[in-house]
């Protein structure tokens, strides 16, 4: 292929005219090749590869917004592989989840060897807890209890029919696997790293730039990279990447806040302590390190027994984030100064096991950190106690995660391409519709003209919005919900089910769930519910075989992708309003001058267009989006209604069922067989 071989001599020229003239050919010449090998070039894909394009020739981050359909994977995998082979340096994916990561690295195999790209070496990082530990399994597998499920588990493992969490398809807890998943990792030491495949993949991430040229990750372990990069302790990920994409991008800045988000348990402290002084008295022998780390420990058993006071009288579920009251009576400048001065000894230390080190650095800075923010000494931090699992937790956030991205990943060093399918709110300029992600990433770079979606949302849908639903409050919650399952049962019935119903609040999804079931006569067709755990695979592939309906909440906003006649409703349950009192939210609401327009609404507009982007998948899907939320009907006259209409790309818009039923029997989505 002469237009790989030109591109391979890029890199000798000097002049960037040059460069980018031959990297726009290179991609115009790919796109003109797309139907000789069985590939069709979709509206704005190529405007996205060229824009990709020139941010990374003149070195510009971009922020570009690629409608359902445009395939974005491609637009800018494209630019990707030729960026790869002109600089020789790995190109960092960011994901949202792990099946979006595994996708695009499925993406890349298809469009590199259709390209020609015969070697391209990737890996796809996930974070530890997706991988099983032997190590961990070892100490649950019990030959006198061969039949119990966490040795039965436990076995498995060892016997290598289970290396990841997806391996076990009928799926599994969070609080089973939380038993087996690589938590403390004791890398070079475990004996079973040659057969780990998260040992694997950690090797495979930080090799050296020439030695890798994909590294697809989702977006905690970016951050996390970035956390140690900016800390000065070993990185994750490959140093001096060509470009970094992150896909997804609606996302960033909860994943930033997730991973710069600091939990502590009183075992998970211990265990941090503990580590720690293994580590330094290994080296210097110094047994004093026992009864510091004793004192330490005492101190945060009474901490702990005050936060679960406080859970006990404030927190009425275990997803509850409640205020931590004031801590009295305990010396925390003394237990600061102790930790502190463990810290200083690692800084210090030197050793073969150096990335063990690196992990119990970061871990008792941390626990440092939650000490000042607990004696209102650090006050960057927003501060929250929980009790997930039934374990009583501390939380800890940076108040401002803008400062930190600004600084850390928009600096300059690499190109770095925003993307996603939902970035932007209304406004007359491409600045003010960005600018929601803009102010909340602190993101500085270049924005880029929106690729429209291709798909006849005028002729292929139509929007119902119900304005016979009650608003909610909860002390009228069983009203709301039972007026809404009526309404719910109504449109699932009209389009013979094969409908997924999107929830905001858990409880809302299992008090339909267990109506639903309740009343077969009301709806007879099958009724499915998210599982617990990542994977979704399962019940989307019974949803799809049933016809029936699915509901869902979290995960099944987004990343769902089910194309034809299988899915012919989306239904939007309540508007996903994000909770005010929400520690995160109820800061970012004090400090701006209209928290409700500023915060709120540019919020939910970014998780509902994610929902409402579930139903139509192809040129050719037909279906209804019904949105059970009175507060957007036009009696209702809220400040927001024209905003979402304008925002949302459905243009016929209802709130008549009868006019609804026509469009139905007018379209053929509603079978007569």
């Amino acid at each position: 292929m002469n237009w790989l071989n030109d591109l391979y001599k890029i890199n000798k020229r000097e002049s960037k005219k040059e460069i980018e003239r031959s990297l726009v050919n290179a991609i115009f010449r790919i796109y003109d090749r797309f139907p000789r090998i069985g590939l069709r070039e979709r509206i704005g894909q190529q405007e996205m590869s060229l824009d990709i394009a020139d941010a990374y020739i003149h070195g510009h981050n971009a922020m570009i917004e690629a409608g359902v359909g445009i395939g974005k994977s491609f637009g800018y995998l494209i630019p990707s592989l030729l960026m790869n082979q002109m600089s020789q340096k790995p190109v960092i994916i960011a994901t949202s989840s792990i099946q979006l990561s595994e996708q695009i690295h499925k993406d890349l195999r298809v469009i590199g060897s259709r390209l020609g790209f015969t070697t391209v070496r990737s890996v796809v990082g996930k974070g530890m807890g997706q991988y099983a530990c032997r190590s961990r399994a070892a100490e649950w597998s019990r030959p006198d209890n061969p039949n119990s499920s966490l040795s039965t588990l436990a076995q498995r493992i060892l016997d290598f029919e289970i290396d990841e969490r997806a391996d076990i398809k009928a799926g599994i807890s969070d609080a089973e696997w939380s038993n087996f998943s690589v938590n403390d990792c004791k890398f070079e030491r475990c004996h079973h790293k040659n057969a780990c495949l998260f040992y694997d993949m950690r090797a495979k991430l930080n090799a050296k730039a020439h030695e890798i040229d994909f590294i697809i990750v989702n977006q905690d372990l970016l951050i996390r990279d970035l956390m140690k990069k900016k800390e000065g302790t070993k990185s994750i990920i490959s140093e001096q990447p060509a470009l970094i994409v992150i896909d997804e991008a609606h996302n960033l800045e909860a994943k930033v806040r997730d991973a710069r988000t600091l939990e502590f348990t009183y075992r998970g402290i211990s265990r941090i302590l503990d580590n720690t002084v293994q580590l330094l008295t290994k080296q210097s022998g110094d047994k004093s390190l026992f009864s510091q780390s004793k004192f330490i420990k005492k101190c945060v058993e009474r901490i702990f027994q005050q936060i679960n006071a406080d859970l006990l009288h404030h927190a009425k579920q275990d997803s509850d984030r409640i205020k931590v009251s004031e801590i009295k009576g305990i010396p925390l400048n003394q237990v600061s100064n102790d930790l502190k001065d463990l810290s200083l000894r690692l800084s210090i230390l030197t050793s073969r096991h150096e990335r063990e080190i690196d992990d119990a650095f970061e871990a008792i800075n941390g626990l440092i950190t939650l000490i000042h923010v607990l004696a209102e000494i650090e006050d960057n931090y927003l501060i929250w106690a929980s009790s997930p699992l039934g374990v009583a937790t501390i939380s800890i956030c940076p108040k401002d995660i803008s400062q930190f991205l600004k600084y850390a990943l928009f600096n300059g060093k690499a190109p770095v391409i925003l993307t996603s399918a939902t970035l932007c709110q209304g406004g007359d300029t491409l600045e003010e519709q960005y600018s929601y992600l803009t102010q909340s990433l602190g993101y500085k770079g270049d924005f880029m003209d929106r690729k429209s979606s291709p798909f006849d949302y005028t002729n292929h849908t139509m929007m119902y919005i119900s304005n016979k639903v009650p608003y909610y409050h909860h002390d009228q919650r069983e009203n709301y919900l039972e007026a809404a399952y009526n309404e719910l049962v109504q449109l699932c019935n009209l389009t013979q089910g094969r409908t997924i119903v999107l929830f905001s609040a858990k409880e809302d999804m299992k008090y339909i769930h267990k109506k639903l079931i309740s009343r077969p006569d009301e709806y007879k067709g099958a009724v499915h519910v998210q599982k617990e755990g990542s994977s979704q695979d399962s019940v989307i592939a019974e949803f799809r075989k049933s016809e029936g309906v699915l509901l869902g909440t979290g995960v099944f906003w987004e990343g769902v992708n089910i194309e034809g006649s299988d899915l012919s409703q989306v239904i939007i349950f309540r508007l996903p309003f994000p909770v005010p009192s929400d520690p995160i939210y109820e800061y970012k609401a004090s400090v701006t001058k209209n928290s409700f327009m500023e915060v709120f609404v540019p919020d939910m507009l970014l998780r509902l267009r994610q929902g409402t982007g579930r139903l139509i998948r192809s040129e050719t899907d037909l279906g209804i989006l019904s949105i059970l939320d009175s507060r957007l009907s036009a009696a209702a006259k809220k400040s927001y209604r024209e905003q979402v209409l304008d925002t949302l790309p459905f243009k016929e818009v209802t709130e008549d069922f009868s006019t609804l039923e026509k469009f139905v029997q007018q379209k053929g989505i509603r079978r007569t067989d």
